[in-house]
């Protein structure tokens, strides 16, 4: 019987590509960097916007409005849209998530006037309406704020 040595293909280990080790590797003398010139220098980046000393395009554009960090994302929800929940349920921030009515990220749920509600529903959300809070109640539900 003969005695066979195991030896894994080349397909199954890549080999890792040795720069700087002569011609006849492809990768010496300057090693795949060109000539000379700050890309070429150890630690030789360029800055993200940097456009070789012209004005830059972020610095060429003017600015325009305003983001305000502190503001709160509310999200509006209609009470037509809360035609979807059965009657004397309970409509709360899990569950208009899991209809669908709320999908992205929010600090705070307003229920606003919008459509028309025919159900008594028990709505628990961070703020209303006042002609949201009303329409709720004059159809025998409740309208809390959490």
């Amino acid at each position: 019987m003969k005695n066979i040595d195991f030896q894994l293909s080349s397909e199954a280990k890549k080999k890792k590509r040795r720069i700087g080790r002569g011609h006849g590797s492809g990768w010496g003398k300057t090693s795949g960097k060109g000539h000379k010139g700050q890309k070429a220098r150890s630690g030789g980046r360029i800055r993200w916007g940097f456009e070789g000393g012209q004005l830059p395009l972020q610095r060429r554009l003017p600015k325009r409005g305003f983001n305000n960090k502190f503001a709160l994302k509310v999200v509006a929800v209609t009470l037509g849209s809360l035609e979807v929940f059965d009657e004397n349920s309970v409509v709360d921030i899990s569950g208009l998530c899991k209809v669908g009515l709320v999908k992205r990220r929010f600090d705070k749920i307003k229920i606003i006037s919008g459509g028309e509600l025919k159900k008594k529903l028990n709505v628990r959300v961070n703020s209303f309406s006042s002609t949201a809070r009303q329409t709720i109640v004059s159809l025998g539900g409740t309208a809390e704020v959490m």
